[in-house]
Formats: structure tokens, C-alpha cells, sequence
């Protein structure tokens, strides 16, 4: 695609190189003329200041105030002055005109996409489009990857498990995107990376049982809606910053610029956590009522904890693996009872 694009820029410069060369031939075409012209001018000019001179040599002449013969040497040297400054100056002119003629061509665009480099002169004005090749770093010990993870989410109190929790296992989800940086610990090994970074982190609750949050003043707690819901769905959105240690074996691939670790299709286990904030909670509600659909979108505190904390872990090969989280920190404040998000699903690493 990238050289497709230079070539359709390189046909269009042409082309409009093409057009504007008549132009700019035209305008050269005028400038010689004008300096032709001035030629002329230049003899015309000179001449007339040596009658000047030549006139008043005469007039002292005339007044005695001078003598024939220094007269005739007066005359002499204003008469080579001026025939050598008509001499320079014309060559003055036709060394423009000269140059004028010689850089009268326009020069054309030249493209290299081989070497990813594209270089186009025009009218004699070098316009560079070009990613330069920099020598790369012999040994970089820091990488970064955009992650992506998504699964199923749930919400459990103390002594509570997944066959006996208030949400639904299939339709609670969680997703997650960020920036991670990973950096290798040791100098001349790779079995230990730091992985760390920054994530929007997204988390959904469907209540089971026809139930939604309800918030009264300090106390959120779980009602039976009026009417059959077609949905109920809580969420709360995250920003978190999250960090791993993350073990595994890799490649050494090594040249004489460089040495990279390749962890490609190799096996990696991650372990860490994760700390950040609450940035929004909200609540939908989709159901029907004296023949009407309606649809409730409902965003307030609900009594959440701004602040979160948790751990979590990944282990898979390469770019892709299992994912588990879990929040320390209660979704909601006291004096609600105690419910911690767990997740499970699939991060990738890319």
C-alpha cells in the first residue's frame, strides 16, 4: 500500500511538473529578455556620463585650467573607466543569463521504495518523504503491547460460590484494553520481565431472579423488579494500572547488530496485580409496561469504592493466554455486604 502511494505522488508531482515547466519557461524566457535589454541601457548610461565627463574636462580646458595635454590624458582615463565598466557590467548581465539558460530545465522526482526512502526534487527544491533507516539498538530490554482480554465476570460474598451466586455466570462479562511495557529483569537473560502498564477495565453483573440494584441513601441492595425484565445489567468502569512478573523461557536471535529474545510461541506465566479507580457505574434496564418498551440507562454512585485493588494472573503461549483477576477490594462500601469480582477469560498480548 505504502508504495502504491508514492507512486500515484510521483505520477501527480510529474504531471504537474509538466504544466508548471511551460510556465516557469515562459517566465525565463522574460527575464532574458529584460536582461537583453538591459544591456543596452548599461552602454546608453555609460556614454552618457563619459560626454559628461568629457564636457567638463573641455570646460576647464576652456578656462585655463588645465592644459592640452593633461586635457587629453583626463579624457584618456575617464574614457577606460567607463569602457571597463561597460565590459563588467555587461558580463554581469550574461553570467545571469548564462545561468538562467543553464537551470532552465526542471528537474524531475526520483523514488526509492526499495529502501523504503522516497526523495523528490522540484524546481530545484528537495522535498523529502523519508523514514530513514536508524541503526537499530544492539539490545532492547523494554518492549510494549496493546492487550486485550474478555470473559466471563461474576460477583461472590464470603462463603458464596459460583453455583449459589446472585448474577449469572454466562451473561456477565468483562473486557479489558491497555498499553503494557515489559522490560527483562536481568542483564544477559530473559527468564524474568516486569510487565506493567495502564488498562480501561470494564465489569458487567446480570442479577439472576428478576432483581436490580437499588440505592437508598447508603445501603445498595438487590429488589425484585415490578415487571419481568428483559435485561438487567450493572457495570462498572475502571482505569487501572496493573503489573506482573512474568516468567517463561525465550529465544536468543542474535546478529552482528543486534540481539532481541523472542518469546514467540513460548510458554508464559505472569503473576501480579492491579490497583486504580472507579470512572463510572451505571445500570441498565430493558423491560415492558402498559404495552410500551422502555429502556432505562441509569448512572450514579450506587455506593461503589472509588479506589480498587487486586490480583491477578496469566499463563498461555505466545500472544495468547489465560486470564484470572480477582478484586480485594469489595464493589461496594460499608456498611454493604461484601461482593469481590472474580473474572476468567482470554488476554492477548499483541
Amino acid at each position: 500500500m505504502k508504495s502504491i502511494i508514492l507512486y500515484i505522488a510521483m505520477a501527480i508531482l510529474i504531471f504537474c511538473a509538466q504544466e508548471l515547466k511551460g510556465q516557469d519557461k515562459e517566465i525565463i524566457e522574460n527575464k532574458i529578455e529584460k536582461l537583453q535589454s538591459q544591456k543596452e541601457t548599461v552602454i546608453k548610461n555609460e556614454k552618457e556620463k563619459l560626454k559628461e565627463e568629457v564636457e567638463s574636462i573641455n570646460r576647464k580646458l576652456n578656462k585655463g585650467e588645465i592644459t592640452k595635454k593633461e586635457a587629453k590624458e583626463l579624457k584618456e582615463e575617464v574614457a577606460k573607466k567607463r569602457a571597463l565598466n561597460i565590459e563588467n557590467r555587461l558580463a554581469i548581465i550574461n553570467n545571469q543569463i548564462e545561468l538562467l539558460k543553464r537551470n532552465e530545465q526542471v528537474e524531475t522526482v526520483s523514488v526509492d521504495v526499495e529502501n523504503d526512502t522516497s526523495e523528490i526534487v522540484l524546481f530545484g527544491f528537495n522535498i523529502k518523504d523519508s523514514k530513514k533507516k536508524r541503526k537499530p539498538k544492539y539490545d532492547k530490554r523494554t518492549y510494549k503491547d496493546l492487550v486485550v482480554a474478555f470473559g466471563v465476570n461474576n460477583a461472590l460474598g464470603e462463603g458464596q460460590s459460583l453455583s449459589d451466586s446472585d448474577f449469572k455466570i454466562a451473561g456477565s462479562r468483562f473486557f479489558e484494553i491497555g498499553w503494557a511495557w515489559k522490560t527483562r529483569v536481568f542483564k544477559n537473560s530473559n527468564w524474568l520481565r516486569i510487565k506493567y502498564g495502564i488498562s480501561y477495565q470494564s465489569n458487567g453483573l446480570k442479577p439472576t431472579d428478576n432483581r436490580y440494584f437499588v440505592e437508598n441513601g447508603e445501603n445498595t441492595t438487590l429488589e425484585e423488579f415490578r415487571v419481568n425484565l428483559d435485561k438487567s445489567k450493572f457495570r462498572m468502569d475502571n482505569l487501572i494500572l496493573p503489573i506482573h512478573f512474568e516468567l517463561g523461557p525465550s529465544r536468543v536471535v542474535k546478529t552482528e547488530e543486534k540481539i532481541r529474545y523472542s518469546i514467540h510461541r513460548k510458554f508464559r506465566i505472569g503473576l501480579g496485580g492491579f490497583l486504580g479507580a472507579n470512572i463510572s457505574t451505571r445500570q441498565k434496564l430493558k423491560y415492558r409496561e402498559n404495552g410500551d418498551r422502555i429502556k432505562d440507562k441509569i448512572k450514579r454512585d450506587y455506593n461503589t469504592r472509588d479506589f480498587i485493588y487486586g490480583v491477578s494472573a496469566y499463563a498461555g503461549f505466545g500472544d495468547m493466554s489465560l486470564y484470572f483477576k480477582y478484586d480485594v477490594s469489595p464493589i461496594f462500601e460499608d456498611p454493604n455486604l461484601d461482593l469481590n469480582n472474580v473474572s476468567l477469560g482470554l488476554r492477548f498480548d499483541l
